[in-house]
């Protein structure tokens, strides 16, 4: 299922996020939580979260620098939680600061993973792709469809 949309939710008390209930059937075998390379946490299922790595990640030698350094970032940034009983995720105290988390919150439907954005936070970003989309897609456009 993809995931499309916008929601807004809060955390509670116990740092922990409802997820809109549309998509708790997807993510109900445990999800994957991870630093974005924004101020957001990405929201993976565990299946997607490996095909990921390996699609991205794998290929790259262990001996060169740059690929070490992003495996560390990507999978030392990573937390397996699962849903609770009312559909909630607890966040991870590094995550909630990565992201800025700390109340009011924004989960963004993004394909085949979920963001989830400190509110204010999103709605600068927000601002800020309405008024580069235009150019982003005509960049995406020139370089042509990839594999």
């Amino acid at each position: 299922m993809p995931f499309r949309g916008l929601y807004e939710h809060s955390l509670d008390s116990k740092d922990r996020l409802t997820v809109p209930s549309r998509f708790r059937a997807s993510l109900a075998d445990g999800v994957v939580l991870s630093k974005g390379f924004d101020p957001c946490v990405w929201v993976h299922t565990t299946e997607e979260f490996e095909q990921l790595s390996d699609r991205f990640l794998s290929p790259h030698s262990p001996f060169g620098r740059d690929a070490r350094r992003l495996r560390r970032r990507f999978h030392g940034g990573s937390f397996e939680e699962t849903l609770d009983s009312a559909g909630r995720i607890r966040i991870p105290k590094p995550l909630l600061e990565h992201a800025g988390l700390d109340g009011n919150c924004v989960v963004i439907g993004a394909g085949e993973y979920l963001e989830i954005w400190n509110a204010d936070a999103w709605v600068k970003q927000e601002e800020e792709l309405d008024a580069a989309a235009p150019e982003i897609a005509e960049g995406l456009a020139a370089a042509g469809p990839t594999a």
